[in-house]
């Protein structure tokens, strides 16, 4: 009896240093996701007047992809693409929904896909999102059914940042008519300025919309930038001892247009109001993912963490007056201004640093390269590839021949380097024409290719009818 006693222990020594040597071989994996961000913004895009330090470290520390898509041109069918890890039109997800329809039964993101936290999550990773959501905002749909342990955010598809009485930011929000009957933009003394120039009030974003941690809501008194890196910051902290997931989504740079007063200072010099609390939000967004990065580095974690960095969508220029150059369009098109994003990569001791890739690649790669470097297997209809032999050389060839986009009329297909567009109506295309690009040579899409080139367009619309014959009815 004492042979087998004494054996208990030493079994259950090598049983548990067994496991703790494939946790420590599990790369944690970190997804930073800006929203509205345009393509030119950043400072290692071409972005000369705001600074963005600590996100182009990203990728001076790794790569940055030039040709980097997501898939869908706003933010709800954006996510649910990168967290199904397949093209949302094949389940259904095509539209984006905001206010109220955020609590239709039956609007989210279906329970039949199994997610990127689900799949890491059954692998023996931690798995947390913190902030928004914007994937269904009834219990259905709640991030715990979708496979992650913790959750700090809101469900809808926008959150003011601080809330009435706008302490400590200046605010500028849209509205349909100005006091006293004025037009262009109406400056008040307090802190709080109205622009009518969308000719819209702001979104009831707060609206049954509460900031909660797991299911409950809370009373969250700091700025929400800061807030969601505060609880980044803490689930690195209290899970650095094991592999995790994090998905941390921030509302910013999306409207509603509130700058802190520190940073309001420290842009003062833009003379243009709009675009200086826009800087203002840009640089805390970057102040915080700087912030996530050295506490990872802190840690001890940053070789054993793959990070991610990218924008849900373009920006949407003439709300925020943010910048897709040198792309055409904006969030909500068809054109490479509303698809291609900010992207880039680090994994500091496998991934070369410095580089800068130009071949095709898409949101959908992440939950294939998540999976692919953690010994996890991923579900066999995930759409994505892992990037890493990509970017170490290990494979020349493209990620990515063919990318396929539709919500309701507007349409688009990448094939090569050519580009086909078609922007109709919500619903149906109506007599919206086809257009065809080359992007090889005509990266802002100003020539339209489609009288030029009848027989490559005429190959391309079968190829997108093609797809699309495998794609499914909207949900909602």
């Amino acid at each position: 009896m004492s042979r087998y006693h004494n054996f208990i222990p030493f079994a259950s020594i090598l049983l548990t240093a067994t496991v703790s040597i494939a946790a420590a071989q599990q790369p944690n994996i970190v997804v930073l996701f800006a929203d509205d961000l345009g393509y030119g913004e950043l400072s290692c895009q071409g972005n000369p007047e705001i600074p963005t330090p600590h996100i182009d470290a990203i990728a001076a520390n790794g790569v940055r992809f030039t040709s980097g898509y997501v898939t869908g041109p706003n933010c709800s069918p954006s996510r649910a693409g990168f967290l199904s890890g397949r093209t949302p039109t094949r389940f259904g997800y095509e539209f984006n929904p905001i206010g109220p329809v955020n609590e239709l039964p039956g609007v989210g993101l279906p329970t039949s896909e199994t997610t990127i936290a689900e799949t890491l999550h059954d692998a023996g990773y931690t798995t947390g999102l913190v902030g928004k959501w914007h994937q269904g905002g009834t219990a259905d749909f709640h991030p715990f059914r979708h496979g992650f342990d913790e959750f700090f955010g809101f469900s809808h598809e926008g959150h003011y940042f601080v809330p009435p009485p706008y302490d400590g930011v200046t605010t500028m929000l849209r509205r349909k008519q100005l006091p006293g009957g004025t037009e262009g933009r109406w400056i008040g003394e307090k802190g709080l300025h109205y622009t009518d120039h969308m000719g819209r009030d702001e979104p009831d974003y707060d609206a049954n919309n509460p900031i909660t941690r797991g299911g409950q809501p809370v009373v969250e008194n700091a700025y929400l930038t800061d807030a969601l890196t505060r609880e980044a910051v803490d689930f690195i902290d209290r899970h650095d001892d094991k592999p995790f997931f994090l998905f941390l989504s921030y509302n910013a740079v999306h409207s509603p247009l509130q700058g802190a007063d520190a940073y309001m200072e420290k842009f003062s010099h833009i003379e243009d109001l709009h675009r200086r609390i826009f800087a203002a939000m840009l640089a805390n967004l970057d102040d915080s993912v700087g912030a996530v990065m050295s506490k990872l580095r802190q840690s001890g974690l940053e070789e054993n963490t793959i990070v991610f960095f990218l924008s849900d969508n373009g920006g949407p220029t003439r709300e925020l007056t943010s910048s897709n150059l040198p792309l055409k369009g904006s969030k909500g098109s068809m054109y490479e201004g509303g698809l291609r994003v900010p992207f880039m990569m680090q994994w500091p001791g496998t991934i070369p640093a410095g580089q800068t890739y130009h071949k095709t690649i898409s949101s959908l790669d992440i939950y294939a390269t998540a999976t692919a470097n953690s010994g996890t297997s991923a579900p066999k209809n995930i759409e994505g590839v892992d990037l890493v032999p990509y970017v170490t050389g290990a494979n020349d060839g493209t990620p990515h021949k063919t990318l396929f986009w539709r919500q309701g009329g507007k349409s688009g297909l990448r094939h090569g380097d050519w580009k086909l567009v078609r922007m109709g109506g919500r619903k149906a295309p109506g007599n919206a024409p086809w257009q065809l690009f080359d992007l090889s040579a005509d990266l802002s899409e100003e020539t339209n290719l489609a009288k030029i080139h009848p027989d490559r367009l005429a190959e391309l619309v079968a190829r997108w009818e093609s797809m699309n014959a495998e794609m499914s009815e909207p949900l909602f």
